[in-house]
């Protein structure tokens, strides 16, 4: 994982693994062959996490509870041992890599992004 983290005016942070392709890209003509969509995986089963369903389950499996006292637009889940908190939008297709990389680091050994 290499790349810039930029931090957003709402607070979040973001990885943009390679700088200024985006603008690289535009200039060569082709992008739809080296844009990779990224998937969340579930190390221990190899499974891609393809719903919040199956996300829900493993982050329960992990220790994690439901979190409904905040935003009601997003998904949330929070663990007693700690101040984490896991904040998804509610919309599954709005899941990107933000969100991938925020649960990843905060299950470290049992979720990966890959590039699909």
């Amino acid at each position: 994982m290499s790349g810039v983290w930029v931090f957003k005016n709402n607070g979040v942070m973001q990885l943009v693994e390679n700088p200024g392709a985006d603008h690289a890209e535009g200039r060569r003509g082709s992008g739809s062959s080296t844009s990779k969509r990224k998937v969340l995986v579930h190390l221990p089963s190899g499974q891609v996490v393809s719903s919040y369903n199956l996300l829900d389950q493993i982050l329960r499996d992990l220790g994690w509870e439901r979190y409904y006292g905040g935003d009601p637009d997003l998904y949330q889940f929070h663990k007693r041992s700690s101040i984490d908190l896991i904040s998804l939008p509610k919309d599954f297709n709005k899941f990107n890599s933000i969100y991938m990389y925020d649960i990843v680091v905060k299950n470290p050994n049992i979720f990966h992004v890959r590039d699909m």
